[in-house]
Protein backbone atom coordinates (compact mmCIF):
# COMPACT_ATOMS: atom_id res chain seq x y z
CA UNK A 1 0.00 0.00 0.00
CA UNK A 2 1.36 3.72 -0.68
CA UNK A 3 0.54 6.39 1.58
CA UNK A 4 -0.67 8.96 -1.13
CA UNK A 5 -1.96 11.93 -0.27
CA UNK A 6 -4.49 13.50 -2.64
CA UNK A 7 -3.98 17.16 -4.26
CA UNK A 8 -5.99 19.74 -1.76
CA UNK A 9 -8.15 22.06 -3.95
CA UNK A 10 -7.65 25.39 -3.48
CA UNK A 11 -9.70 27.19 -1.17
CA UNK A 12 -11.66 30.30 -2.83
CA UNK A 13 -9.69 33.38 -2.18
CA UNK A 14 -12.97 34.62 -0.58
CA UNK A 15 -13.34 31.96 1.83
CA UNK A 16 -10.35 32.85 3.38
CA UNK A 17 -11.79 36.58 4.47
CA UNK A 18 -12.99 35.60 8.07
CA UNK A 19 -16.04 38.01 7.70
CA UNK A 20 -16.87 37.20 4.26
CA UNK A 21 -16.99 33.56 5.45
CA UNK A 22 -18.89 34.27 8.76
CA UNK A 23 -21.34 36.31 5.97
CA UNK A 24 -21.73 33.34 3.80
CA UNK A 25 -22.36 30.53 6.52
CA UNK A 26 -25.31 32.47 7.70
CA UNK A 27 -26.73 33.61 4.53
CA UNK A 28 -26.68 29.91 4.01
CA UNK A 29 -28.68 29.18 7.20
CA UNK A 30 -31.13 32.07 6.09
CA UNK A 31 -31.54 30.60 2.58
CA UNK A 32 -32.53 27.41 4.37
CA UNK A 33 -34.57 28.76 6.98
CA UNK A 34 -36.65 30.54 4.01
CA UNK A 35 -36.95 27.26 2.15
CA UNK A 36 -38.29 25.44 4.95
CA UNK A 37 -40.74 28.08 5.45
CA UNK A 38 -42.16 28.54 2.09
CA UNK A 39 -42.23 24.77 2.09
CA UNK A 40 -44.36 24.57 5.46
CA UNK A 41 -46.18 27.36 3.98
CA UNK A 42 -47.24 25.24 0.91
CA UNK A 43 -47.87 21.52 3.11
CA UNK A 44 -50.01 23.71 5.48
CA UNK A 45 -51.93 25.51 3.06
CA UNK A 46 -53.05 28.45 5.29
CA UNK A 47 -56.03 30.58 3.37
CA UNK A 48 -55.68 28.28 0.31
CA UNK A 49 -52.20 29.52 -0.34
CA UNK A 50 -51.26 26.40 -2.12
CA UNK A 51 -54.07 26.23 -4.43
CA UNK A 52 -53.97 30.07 -5.42
CA UNK A 53 -50.36 29.52 -6.59
CA UNK A 54 -50.53 26.59 -8.56
CA UNK A 55 -53.89 27.59 -9.95
CA UNK A 56 -52.20 30.33 -11.90
CA UNK A 57 -50.86 29.83 -15.35
CA UNK A 58 -47.24 30.51 -14.07
CA UNK A 59 -46.76 29.18 -10.71
CA UNK A 60 -42.99 28.91 -10.39
CA UNK A 61 -42.93 32.85 -10.83
CA UNK A 62 -45.16 32.97 -7.97
CA UNK A 63 -42.95 30.65 -6.02
CA UNK A 64 -39.88 32.08 -6.87
CA UNK A 65 -41.17 35.89 -5.71
CA UNK A 66 -42.45 33.94 -2.43
CA UNK A 67 -39.20 32.57 -1.58
CA UNK A 68 -36.84 35.20 -2.52
CA UNK A 69 -38.42 37.56 -0.33
CA UNK A 70 -38.10 35.31 2.60
CA UNK A 71 -34.58 34.55 1.56
CA UNK A 72 -33.95 38.11 1.86
CA UNK A 73 -35.43 38.52 4.88
CA UNK A 74 -34.43 35.63 6.40
CA UNK A 75 -30.72 35.87 4.90
CA UNK A 76 -30.24 39.14 6.20
CA UNK A 77 -31.22 38.86 9.47
CA UNK A 78 -29.19 36.12 10.09
CA UNK A 79 -26.05 38.04 8.52
CA UNK A 80 -27.20 41.16 10.64
CA UNK A 81 -27.46 39.01 13.81
CA UNK A 82 -24.21 37.51 13.48
CA UNK A 83 -22.52 40.63 12.78
CA UNK A 84 -24.31 42.13 15.81
CA UNK A 85 -22.99 39.39 18.21
CA UNK A 86 -19.30 39.97 17.04
CA UNK A 87 -18.93 42.63 20.13
CA UNK A 88 -20.48 40.09 22.54
CA UNK A 89 -17.73 39.58 25.51
CA UNK A 90 -16.52 35.82 25.55
CA UNK A 91 -17.00 35.99 29.05
CA UNK A 92 -20.20 35.42 31.11
CA UNK A 93 -19.12 36.58 34.67
CA UNK A 94 -20.95 39.61 35.26
CA UNK A 95 -24.76 39.67 35.09
CA UNK A 96 -26.61 42.43 33.37
CA UNK A 97 -25.92 44.47 30.56
CA UNK A 98 -22.95 46.57 29.31
CA UNK A 99 -21.23 43.47 28.74
CA UNK A 100 -19.71 44.37 25.25
CA UNK A 101 -16.73 46.37 23.42
CA UNK A 102 -17.89 49.56 22.81
CA UNK A 103 -16.44 51.54 19.57
CA UNK A 104 -16.92 54.36 21.67
CA UNK A 105 -15.71 54.38 25.31
CA UNK A 106 -18.86 55.18 27.76
CA UNK A 107 -19.36 58.83 29.05
CA UNK A 108 -18.97 59.77 32.71
CA UNK A 109 -22.38 60.72 33.94
CA UNK A 110 -22.01 64.08 34.93
CA UNK A 111 -24.16 66.13 37.23
CA UNK A 112 -25.61 69.81 36.03
CA UNK A 113 -26.92 72.31 38.45
CA UNK A 114 -29.06 74.80 36.91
Amino acid sequence: MSNHQHPRRPTPALLRIPLFRLLAINLAIGAGAAALLVGGLLWLNPGHLRELIFADRAPGVALLLLLASFLITFGSAAMGTAIMAQGRKEDTDKGGGHGSRLAVPELTQRTHTH
